[in-house]
């Protein structure tokens, strides 16, 4: 896990928004489903905010017992989001929204965190 706390606003990160869905709107959803006799899915992406490239140049500390020996004062550089950054919610609803909007998904105006 990355330092987030460690971050400043403007320098390492820019924007940490990243939209949900509305309590309300997942209730009718279900409701919708049960009195149509749908089928739900649900799923959780466990790695998600560690598949979205940085737009920032962002070093952390090597991890502990994974120092090279005569290397100790050395950082690393991360290519892609790390959980932790602040800006990896954010990074990671972009790249999903690409990956829906790309494959014919619409964006619901009332509720941004839904996709039809």
């Amino acid at each position: 896990m990355a330092k987030g706390y460690t971050q400043k606003e403007g320098e390492d990160f820019f924007d940490t928004y990243s939209p949900v869905a509305r309590l309300t709107t997942i209730r009718v959803l279900l409701s919708l489903a049960a009195s149509y006799g749908l089928i739900v899915h649900q799923m959780d992406v466990k790695i998600a905010f560690l598949n979205r490239e940085l737009e920032e140049e962002i070093y952390v500390d090597q991890p502990d017992r994974f120092v090279a020996n005569g290397q100790e004062g050395k950082v690393c550089k991360l290519l892609k989001s790390l959980y932790g950054l602040k800006q990896a919610p954010k990074q990671w609803h972009e790249k999903f929204d690409r990956t829906l909007t790309s494959a014919s998904f619409i964006v619901n105006e009332a509720d941004k965190g839904v996709y039809y």
